[in-house]
């Protein structure tokens, strides 16, 4: 069973189309240092992003969040940072498709971006893929999570989830 999800909006992104390569810059799309893409990781918005941001905080994001190539050096920094989660109006399939297999929560929230201000706690309940915005009493219905990105998820991920499928198998 899936833990809620709670925390803060460390960024809420309202444009459409966010290239998810922009939260580390292009320049770090070959970087493998997991502490140099910790120390730029956002900064081109806000810089002192790495420094506020703390277990369990989210991003929040537009209509097709992740567009572009699904390149994963973002998502890398954003996890090691402690994101634990992005919550956004859609994602670009690609997008969707890469960080699910890696284990990392996508949940779709139609409405989102004009619901939630940055540094605003929520949280997800994975039983009723209902949003609560906390201080506010709102609640947002989200959409369906597939059963296969859950299992991912529980599994950590792709490598987890074929371990797990092949104990099952014998």
């Amino acid at each position: 069973m899936l833990p809620t999800i709670q925390g803060r909006a460390a960024w809420v992104f309202r444009e459409p189309n966010f290239d998810i390569d922009l939260i580390v810059g292009v320049d770090h799309m070959k970087t493998q240092d997991i502490e140099v893409l910790k120390s730029v990781c956002m900064v081109d918005f806000d810089s002192k992003f790495p420094s506020q941001v703390r277990e369990g905080d989210i991003l929040i994001g537009g209509e097709n969040f992740g567009y572009g190539h699904p390149h994963y050096p973002s998502c890398r920094a954003l996890r090691a940072l402690g994101i634990s989660a992005i919550i956004a109006e859609s994602f670009s399939p690609g997008f969707y498709r890469g960080e699910s297999s890696n284990g990392f929560p996508l949940i779709e929230c139609p409405g989102i971006t004009s619901k939630v201000e940055r540094w605003q706690t929520v949280s997800f309940d994975w039983d009723s893929e209902l949003l609560e915005i906390k201080g506010t009493g709102e609640t947002l219905q989200c959409g369906r999570v597939p059963q296969k990105s859950k299992d991912l998820i529980l599994a950590g991920g792709i490598i987890g989830y074929l371990k797990q499928v092949r104990l099952n198998q014998y």
